[in-house]
Protein backbone atom coordinates (compact mmCIF):
# COMPACT_ATOMS: atom_id res chain seq x y z
CA UNK A 1 0.00 0.00 0.00
CA UNK A 2 1.47 3.07 -0.62
CA UNK A 3 1.57 5.86 1.76
CA UNK A 4 0.39 9.32 2.15
CA UNK A 5 1.58 12.45 2.90
CA UNK A 6 -1.48 14.49 4.42
CA UNK A 7 -3.66 13.97 7.31
CA UNK A 8 -6.77 15.68 7.90
CA UNK A 9 -7.73 16.02 11.51
CA UNK A 10 -11.06 16.88 13.89
CA UNK A 11 -11.97 15.81 17.09
CA UNK A 12 -13.81 17.46 19.88
CA UNK A 13 -10.44 17.99 22.11
CA UNK A 14 -10.25 21.42 21.93
CA UNK A 15 -7.29 23.87 22.42
CA UNK A 16 -6.64 24.45 26.10
CA UNK A 17 -5.71 21.16 26.39
CA UNK A 18 -2.52 19.60 25.35
CA UNK A 19 -4.57 16.69 23.63
CA UNK A 20 -4.46 17.88 20.16
CA UNK A 21 -0.80 18.91 20.51
CA UNK A 22 -0.14 15.13 21.64
CA UNK A 23 -2.03 13.17 18.86
CA UNK A 24 0.18 15.69 16.18
CA UNK A 25 3.24 14.75 18.22
CA UNK A 26 2.98 11.13 17.60
CA UNK A 27 2.19 11.61 14.41
CA UNK A 28 5.34 13.64 13.49
CA UNK A 29 7.61 11.30 15.54
CA UNK A 30 6.35 8.58 13.59
CA UNK A 31 5.77 10.38 10.31
CA UNK A 32 8.16 13.20 10.02
CA UNK A 33 6.95 13.45 6.46
CA UNK A 34 2.92 14.01 6.51
CA UNK A 35 1.19 17.27 7.02
CA UNK A 36 -1.92 17.61 9.63
CA UNK A 37 -4.57 19.83 8.47
CA UNK A 38 -6.80 20.65 11.63
CA UNK A 39 -10.32 20.82 10.61
CA UNK A 40 -11.91 21.76 14.06
CA UNK A 41 -11.08 20.39 17.59
CA UNK A 42 -14.21 22.41 18.79
CA UNK A 43 -16.82 20.03 17.89
CA UNK A 44 -18.89 19.92 21.33
CA UNK A 45 -17.60 17.40 23.75
CA UNK A 46 -19.06 13.82 23.03
CA UNK A 47 -21.25 15.28 20.72
CA UNK A 48 -21.38 12.43 17.63
CA UNK A 49 -24.07 13.91 15.88
CA UNK A 50 -21.95 17.37 15.52
CA UNK A 51 -18.76 15.82 14.48
CA UNK A 52 -20.61 13.35 11.95
CA UNK A 53 -21.93 16.40 10.50
CA UNK A 54 -19.15 18.44 10.36
CA UNK A 55 -16.91 15.52 8.80
CA UNK A 56 -19.80 15.15 6.16
CA UNK A 57 -19.20 19.04 5.23
CA UNK A 58 -15.49 18.48 4.90
CA UNK A 59 -15.33 15.26 3.44
CA UNK A 60 -15.34 16.70 -0.38
CA UNK A 61 -12.57 19.26 0.08
CA UNK A 62 -9.95 17.54 1.84
CA UNK A 63 -6.62 16.19 -0.13
CA UNK A 64 -6.31 12.48 -0.35
CA UNK A 65 -4.79 11.19 2.89
CA UNK A 66 -5.95 9.36 5.87
CA UNK A 67 -8.57 11.54 7.91
CA UNK A 68 -8.49 11.33 11.66
CA UNK A 69 -11.59 11.67 13.12
CA UNK A 70 -12.59 11.34 17.16
CA UNK A 71 -15.46 11.70 19.09
CA UNK A 72 -15.16 9.10 21.38
CA UNK A 73 -17.51 9.28 24.34
CA UNK A 74 -17.42 5.37 24.39
CA UNK A 75 -13.43 5.43 24.67
CA UNK A 76 -12.37 2.69 26.72
CA UNK A 77 -15.32 0.54 25.93
CA UNK A 78 -16.32 -2.83 23.22
CA UNK A 79 -16.43 -0.15 20.84
CA UNK A 80 -14.81 -0.68 17.69
CA UNK A 81 -11.51 1.05 16.37
CA UNK A 82 -11.75 1.49 12.77
CA UNK A 83 -10.13 2.18 9.09
CA UNK A 84 -12.23 2.43 6.30
CA UNK A 85 -10.81 2.76 2.82
CA UNK A 86 -12.77 5.60 0.79
CA UNK A 87 -12.70 6.96 -2.41
CA UNK A 88 -10.97 3.62 -4.06
CA UNK A 89 -7.62 3.52 -2.22
CA UNK A 90 -7.40 7.65 -2.58
CA UNK A 91 -7.72 7.73 1.30
CA UNK A 92 -8.51 6.23 5.08
CA UNK A 93 -10.95 7.31 7.34
CA UNK A 94 -9.73 6.63 10.91
CA UNK A 95 -11.56 6.93 13.65
CA UNK A 96 -14.22 4.85 16.19
CA UNK A 97 -16.84 3.24 14.63
CA UNK A 98 -19.75 5.11 16.91
CA UNK A 99 -21.64 6.67 13.78
CA UNK A 100 -19.33 9.31 13.58
CA UNK A 101 -17.95 8.72 10.11
CA UNK A 102 -20.78 7.03 8.37
CA UNK A 103 -21.89 10.28 6.35
CA UNK A 104 -18.30 11.53 5.42
CA UNK A 105 -17.98 7.81 4.19
CA UNK A 106 -20.77 7.89 2.17
CA UNK A 107 -20.24 11.19 0.75
CA UNK A 108 -16.69 9.75 -0.53
CA UNK A 109 -17.99 7.17 -2.60
CA UNK A 110 -19.07 4.18 0.37
CA UNK A 111 -16.82 2.58 2.13
CA UNK A 112 -13.97 -0.21 0.68
CA UNK A 113 -12.10 -2.03 3.32
CA UNK A 114 -12.52 -1.86 6.67
CA UNK A 115 -10.29 -3.19 9.59
CA UNK A 116 -10.65 -3.08 13.61
CA UNK A 117 -7.49 -1.81 14.87
CA UNK A 118 -6.27 -4.10 17.34
CA UNK A 119 -2.76 -5.05 16.72
CA UNK A 120 -0.80 -3.69 19.74
CA UNK A 121 2.27 -3.62 17.46
CA UNK A 122 0.80 -0.27 15.81
CA UNK A 123 -0.79 1.39 18.93
CA UNK A 124 1.59 3.05 21.65
CA UNK A 125 2.33 1.74 25.55
CA UNK A 126 -0.65 3.70 27.51
CA UNK A 127 -0.93 3.93 31.21
CA UNK A 128 -4.45 3.93 30.35
CA UNK A 129 -7.23 2.81 27.83
CA UNK A 130 -8.79 6.50 27.87
CA UNK A 131 -6.89 8.74 25.16
CA UNK A 132 -7.61 6.36 22.14
CA UNK A 133 -6.45 9.10 20.05
CA UNK A 134 -3.06 9.51 21.02
CA UNK A 135 -2.54 6.08 21.81
CA UNK A 136 -4.19 4.14 18.60
CA UNK A 137 -5.28 6.28 16.26
CA UNK A 138 -2.43 8.54 16.21
CA UNK A 139 0.03 5.41 15.45
CA UNK A 140 -2.51 4.10 13.32
CA UNK A 141 -2.21 6.95 10.99
CA UNK A 142 1.60 7.70 10.93
CA UNK A 143 1.88 3.99 9.70
CA UNK A 144 -0.67 4.62 7.30
CA UNK A 145 1.03 7.79 5.71
CA UNK A 146 4.37 5.62 5.84
CA UNK A 147 2.71 2.97 3.64
CA UNK A 148 1.64 0.09 6.04
CA UNK A 149 -0.94 -1.68 4.51
CA UNK A 150 -4.62 -1.63 5.99
CA UNK A 151 -4.69 -5.41 6.56
CA UNK A 152 -1.65 -4.96 8.63
CA UNK A 153 -3.32 -2.97 12.06
CA UNK A 154 -6.30 -5.91 12.39
CA UNK A 155 -8.92 -8.02 10.96
CA UNK A 156 -11.15 -7.44 8.29
CA UNK A 157 -14.58 -5.46 9.02
CA UNK A 158 -17.63 -6.24 7.02
CA UNK A 159 -18.08 -2.83 5.56
CA UNK A 160 -22.28 -2.92 6.25
CA UNK A 161 -21.50 -3.64 9.99
CA UNK A 162 -20.16 -0.05 10.54
CA UNK A 163 -22.26 2.15 13.00
CA UNK A 164 -24.84 4.01 10.92
CA UNK A 165 -24.52 8.05 11.19
CA UNK A 166 -28.42 9.85 11.37
CA UNK A 167 -28.78 12.93 9.77
CA UNK A 168 -32.26 14.23 9.84
CA UNK A 169 -34.21 14.67 6.86
CA UNK A 170 -37.14 17.18 6.77
CA UNK A 171 -40.47 15.90 6.22
CA UNK A 172 -44.03 17.18 4.77
CA UNK A 173 -46.77 17.77 7.21
CA UNK A 174 -49.86 19.05 6.04
CA UNK A 175 -48.70 21.14 3.29
CA UNK A 176 -45.46 22.26 5.51
CA UNK A 177 -41.84 21.08 5.70
CA UNK A 178 -40.86 20.81 9.25
CA UNK A 179 -36.93 21.10 9.39
CA UNK A 180 -33.94 20.90 11.58
CA UNK A 181 -31.16 22.95 12.59
CA UNK A 182 -28.25 21.33 11.89
CA UNK A 183 -25.66 23.32 12.73
CA UNK A 184 -24.68 26.72 13.50
CA UNK A 185 -21.97 28.32 12.74
CA UNK A 186 -19.96 30.71 14.35
CA UNK A 187 -21.28 33.98 12.67
CA UNK A 188 -24.78 32.31 14.33
CA UNK A 189 -26.12 31.31 10.28
CA UNK A 190 -28.28 28.06 11.62
CA UNK A 191 -28.07 25.94 8.87
CA UNK A 192 -31.52 23.86 8.65
CA UNK A 193 -31.47 20.46 6.83
CA UNK A 194 -33.35 22.07 3.50
CA UNK A 195 -31.87 22.39 0.06
CA UNK A 196 -33.25 25.06 -2.47
CA UNK A 197 -34.99 21.96 -4.21
CA UNK A 198 -37.23 21.81 -1.09
CA UNK A 199 -38.60 25.24 -1.79
CA UNK A 200 -39.02 25.44 -5.12
CA UNK A 201 -42.15 27.27 -6.04
CA UNK A 202 -42.91 28.51 -3.02
CA UNK A 203 -41.84 32.62 -4.11
CA UNK A 204 -39.57 35.11 -2.26
CA UNK A 205 -41.02 34.83 0.86
CA UNK A 206 -41.16 31.70 3.91
CA UNK A 207 -42.69 31.86 7.06
CA UNK A 208 -41.10 30.11 9.99
CA UNK A 209 -42.36 28.59 12.87
CA UNK A 210 -41.16 27.05 15.93
CA UNK A 211 -42.15 27.20 19.36
CA UNK A 212 -44.77 30.12 19.92
CA UNK A 213 -42.60 32.02 17.52
CA UNK A 214 -43.36 32.95 14.14
CA UNK A 215 -41.54 35.18 11.34
CA UNK A 216 -41.34 35.93 7.87
CA UNK A 217 -37.76 35.34 5.43
CA UNK A 218 -36.77 36.41 2.11
CA UNK A 219 -34.89 33.78 0.25
CA UNK A 220 -31.71 35.57 -0.88
CA UNK A 221 -28.17 34.86 -2.32
CA UNK A 222 -26.11 37.05 -0.18
CA UNK A 223 -26.53 38.55 4.04
CA UNK A 224 -26.21 42.14 3.39
CA UNK A 225 -29.27 41.38 0.69
CA UNK A 226 -31.43 40.33 4.33
CA UNK A 227 -31.14 44.43 5.58
CA UNK A 228 -30.92 45.48 9.17
CA UNK A 229 -33.50 44.05 11.43
CA UNK A 230 -34.79 41.47 8.65
CA UNK A 231 -34.58 37.65 8.19
CA UNK A 232 -33.28 35.72 5.75
CA UNK A 233 -33.21 32.29 4.39
CA UNK A 234 -29.74 32.14 2.41
CA UNK A 235 -28.49 29.16 0.66
CA UNK A 236 -24.80 28.64 2.14
CA UNK A 237 -21.65 27.56 1.10
CA UNK A 238 -22.70 23.64 1.31
CA UNK A 239 -25.95 23.55 -0.73
CA UNK A 240 -28.55 24.26 2.26
CA UNK A 241 -30.34 26.88 3.44
CA UNK A 242 -29.56 28.85 6.60
CA UNK A 243 -31.55 31.16 8.70
CA UNK A 244 -29.60 34.31 8.37
CA UNK A 245 -29.68 37.89 9.57
CA UNK A 246 -27.40 40.80 8.07
CA UNK A 247 -24.29 40.88 10.28
CA UNK A 248 -26.03 39.49 12.99
CA UNK A 249 -26.59 36.35 15.05
CA UNK A 250 -30.00 34.66 13.92
CA UNK A 251 -29.17 31.78 16.13
CA UNK A 252 -28.81 34.70 19.26
CA UNK A 253 -31.61 36.97 18.27
CA UNK A 254 -34.25 33.78 17.50
CA UNK A 255 -32.76 31.48 20.23
CA UNK A 256 -32.34 28.43 17.45
CA UNK A 257 -29.68 25.44 18.46
CA UNK A 258 -28.95 22.67 16.42
CA UNK A 259 -31.65 20.12 17.05
CA UNK A 260 -34.52 22.78 17.26
CA UNK A 261 -37.19 21.46 14.78
CA UNK A 262 -38.78 24.61 12.51
CA UNK A 263 -41.62 24.28 10.14
CA UNK A 264 -41.60 26.24 6.72
CA UNK A 265 -44.57 27.44 5.06
CA UNK A 266 -45.35 29.39 2.26
CA UNK A 267 -46.08 33.19 3.02
CA UNK A 268 -48.36 35.47 1.14
CA UNK A 269 -45.75 37.85 -1.04
CA UNK A 270 -47.19 40.82 0.69
CA UNK A 271 -45.62 39.79 3.85
CA UNK A 272 -42.29 41.82 4.17
CA UNK A 273 -39.38 39.10 5.34
CA UNK A 274 -38.40 40.11 8.74
CA UNK A 275 -41.92 41.17 10.15
CA UNK A 276 -43.63 39.58 13.44
CA UNK A 277 -46.43 37.44 12.88
CA UNK A 278 -48.64 38.40 15.45
CA UNK A 279 -48.64 35.29 18.26
CA UNK A 280 -50.88 34.89 21.06
CA UNK A 281 -49.81 35.68 24.23
CA UNK A 282 -50.40 34.10 27.49
CA UNK A 283 -51.27 36.51 30.11
CA UNK A 284 -49.18 37.24 33.38
CA UNK A 285 -50.67 37.60 37.09
CA UNK A 286 -51.07 41.08 36.06
CA UNK A 287 -54.19 39.80 33.27
CA UNK A 288 -51.50 40.67 30.65
CA UNK A 289 -51.64 44.72 31.07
Amino acid sequence: MAGFDTVSFLSDYGTSDEFVGLVKAVIRDLAPHATVIDLTHDIPPHDIRAGSLALARCIQYVPAGVVMAVVDPGVGTARRAVAVEVASGAGVVVAPDNGLIAPAVAMAGGPGRAVELTDPAYHLASPGGTFAGRDVFAPVTAHLCNGVSLEAFGPSVEPASLVPGVIPVPREERGALVAEVLWVDRFGNAQLNVGPEDLSGWGEVVRLTWGDNVRTARLVTSFDEIGTGAIGLVLDSYGLMAVAQMRSSAADELGLGPGDEITLTTADKSEQAGMTVPVALRGGRDGGR
